[in-house]
């Protein structure tokens, strides 16, 4: 077990350090592309004129960061990929399926079913969840400044956020995969053995206010994040789990396969970054599979399931 652990703390601090130097490099670039075309404090005067215009009213200009963006952007990202896969086309997507033959097309009775829990959880859990952290991030005081975080601390963040949530869900998601509460919680999240991106937010209220929700909002809230980091955040959160969920392998997106399996087997991979998966074992099966050695970032246009495709079952 302590070998493990150790092999599962080499993994993370090289893929921590690389995505540090990766970011440090485009922050330092960014910096550099905007000081030379002379945009300067572009951002930092783009949001006082956004907190002029609202005149400061921190509820609104809360509710618009935490909640209408990222919705525009949950919405946004997955009206394409439903149209995909209601119509089969852009055959572009539709060609990097990761389970072949499943959701070609999407039953379209199932689809509503999902859109409209989706939206039920977002108005009607998520709203009323955002009133509590609105009155914490109103104590920390720093959430509705004037003064935009740097973007090197913004990346900070991040990687706060990412291992709360990492952490937080884990466990909750396995917790919810007792037995007892699965059979009348996480059953329903699970009905989708081959989900697409909507199905992300498809679940339980229980379950969506203790494992989709609070492994999110606990980042920021212990952080004292600012609105706009918040934004940010909430926002990837969504497309990044959405993305998880999509059935399809895309190019230069992350990968789905790890978490797609889990929809295929509900016994592996129940968190996010894979850390703790492979500390608690909960990922052997998946590493035995080809599922897992497609398991990367695709960097050519060749879908995975053709260049690492399944191998053929023996005749009996």
């Amino acid at each position: 077990q302590e070998e493990k652990l150790w092999d599962a703390l080499r993994i993370s601090a090289c893929v921590f350090s690389t995505a540090v130097l990766v970011f440090t490099a485009l922050v330092n670039s960014v910096s550099w592309f905007m000081q030379s075309i002379t945009l300067g404090n572009f951002w930092q005067t783009t949001w006082l004129k956004f907190y002029d215009f609202f005149e400061g009213d921190e509820w609104t200009i809360f509710l618009i960061g935490a909640a209408l963006v990222p919705a525009l952007a949950f919405w946004g990202f997955n009206g394409i990929l439903m149209v995909a896969d209601i119509t089969g086309k852009p055959t572009f997507i539709t060609r990097y399926r990761i389970q072949l033959g499943k959701n070609d097309p999407v039953d379209t009775k199932k689809l509503f079913q999902a859109i409209y829990t989706a939206l039920g959880n977002q108005f009607f859990i998520s709203l009323p969840m955002l009133v509590p952290m609105f009155h914490v991030m109103e104590w920390w005081g720093n959430t509705f400044s004037k003064e935009l975080p740097s973007f090197q601390w913004f990346l900070v963040e991040l990687s706060i956020f990412t291992l709360v949530e990492e952490i937080l869900f884990y466990y909750t998601h396995r917790l919810v995969h007792h037995p007892v509460l699965y059979k009348h919680i996480h059953k329903k999240h699970h009905e989708w053995t081959a989900p697409i991106g909507v199905v992300s937010i498809y679940a339980h209220p229980v379950e969506h206010i203790v494992s989709n929700m609070l492994p999110v909002i606990t980042g920021p809230m212990i952080m004292g994040s600012h609105i706009v980091s918040i934004a940010v955040w909430f926002s990837l959160a969504l497309i990044t789990t959405s993305i998880s969920h999509c059935g399809y392998h895309l190019p230069f997106l992350p990968s789905p396969e790890f978490h797609d399996f889990h929809h295929l087997k509900f016994n592996q991979c129940y968190g996010v970054l894979g850390v703790l998966d492979y500390l608690h074992g909960t990922d052997r099966v998946f590493r035995q599979t080809k599922a897992f050695e497609r398991h990367k970032v695709l960097l050519g246009f060749t879908p995975l399931s053709e260049s690492i495709p399944e191998t053929p079952k023996k005749a009996e």
